[in-house]
């Protein structure tokens, strides 16, 4: 008889992850007794995923507010910088304004509206529409944006961002000047020395900034891309990524965690014999349809993955079959004849009609999705999630 499961993704506990702790062990001995306890056999092509947190903590990439203020000063100086289009976050990107307001004398806060890069909105569109004001071109002052808006609190979250924002900010003795726009080139009449807090546009607003003039230009990307005072970094990311630890200490996002995934992979492979793809992931894509936050706070979905999961699917689209090409059969002779047509898939389907409809995204990023909303962000404590039949097809029995 086929298989009648598809797709499984599974939680697996594991023990709480302190600095120093050997991950690669933790993580495959954890997997192997999940699938002793559970009596379930592993297959070749399942996955293996762990959060970017664990990782991190194992690595002990942390560093302090203070850290990131003397970086901070060392980059930009100590007088009057614009910070802009910073994500509305309490654990993301507070106590990254903490250390940066501990920097300066004065802090140009530029915040994007109606909502931030990841979707948390300050006010609704309708707002904004009400209001006759147009997002693309209008700079709003705090004043004239209380004025037109008052004081709108987060749907979950019940904070004001741009009341606590500046609260933060003045508790770390900066003056505070707040302003909202959407063009980074908005910030250059206040101050040429900017730090651009955006995630996935960086690239573009610090190339945009630097062709209007601006002087000292850095991303969060380049605030603690290297140790200070023997702190935790990342190279390649820098805050990006990062979540608060303590009220005065970050965890960064991991570094260097290619040999954490083919060290598992290996020692999975001698326990099991099967070749089992392993990543590392953070936060996944998925749109909420209330708080309209997409999540994607962290600066990519997998840092590090096991070469089985580089690419993008490569599936037909069975109910464009079904509908069309065998619109004719049913029963057991439709079934084979779709069977048939999987067996004979071109290797690469892209722009073929029967390919349309199917998820034009990397798997890592698909994945990843997937072990998001598995592990969850609070108390479920399963850090780590195992995937079956992810790569199966209709034909697999």
């Amino acid at each position: 008889m086929s298989r009648l499961i598809g797709t499984v993704s599974r939680g697996v506990r594991a023990p709480i992850i302190r600095k120093g702790d050997d991950i690669v062990s933790v993580v495959t001995e954890s997997v192997l007794a999940a699938a002793k306890s559970e009596d379930i056999a592993f297959r070749d092509h399942d996955v293996v995923a762990m959060t970017e947190a664990i990782v991190a903590r194992a690595q002990g990439n942390y560093a302090t507010v203070d850290d990131i203020a003397k970086d901070v000063k060392a980059k930009l100086g100590e007088d009057t910088i614009g910070v802009i289009f910073p994500i509305l976050s309490r654990n993301r990107f507070s106590i990254c304004l903490r250390g940066i307001a501990k920097a300066v004398k004065k802090i140009v806060l530029m915040l994007s509206y109606p909502s931030d890069e990841v979707g948390n909105h300050l006010i609704s569109l309708d707002a904004v529409d009400e209001a006759g004001v147009n997002p693309y071109s209008d700079v709003l002052t705090l004043e004239k944006y209380r004025e037109l808006f008052g004081y709108v609190l987060h749907p979950f979250t019940g904070v004001d961002y741009v009341a606590y924002y500046e609260e933060l900010i003045r508790g770390c003795g900066a003056d505070v000047e707040i302003i909202f726009a959407n063009d980074a080139r908005a910030i250059l009449p206040y101050t040429k020395n900017v730090l651009c807090c955006d995630i996935h546009t960086r690239f573009r607003t610090k190339r945009i900034l630097k062709a209007a003039g601006g002087e000292r230009i850095f991303g969060l990307d380049e605030i603690l891309n290297a140790p200070v005072d023997g702190s935790g970094y990342n190279a390649d990311y820098g805050l990006l990524g990062s979540n608060k630890a303590t009220e005065d200490e970050i965890k960064l996002f991991p570094r260097d965690c290619q040999p954490v995934v083919d060290a598992i992979q290996k020692k999975l492979y001698e326990a099991t014999g099967k070749t089992i793809e392993v990543m590392v992931y953070g936060d996944g894509a998925f749109k909420d349809p209330v708080g309209k936050i997409w999540e994607l706070a962290d600066p990519i979905v997998s840092p590090a993955y096991t070469a089985g999961l580089d690419g993008t699917p490569n599936e037909l689209k069975l109910k464009y079959l079904a509908d069309n090409e065998f619109a004719a059969l049913s029963g057991d002779a439709l079934k084979d004849a779709i069977k048939k047509k999987i067996e004979e898939k071109d290797g690469n389907l892209v722009g073929k009609m029967a390919s349309e409809g199917t998820t034009p995204r990397r798997l890592t990023d698909l994945i990843g999705s997937l072990c998001d909303l598995t592990s969850g962000s609070g108390d479920k404590g399963t850090p780590i999630v195992w995937i079956q039949g992810y790569f199966d097809n209709y034909t697999n029995e």
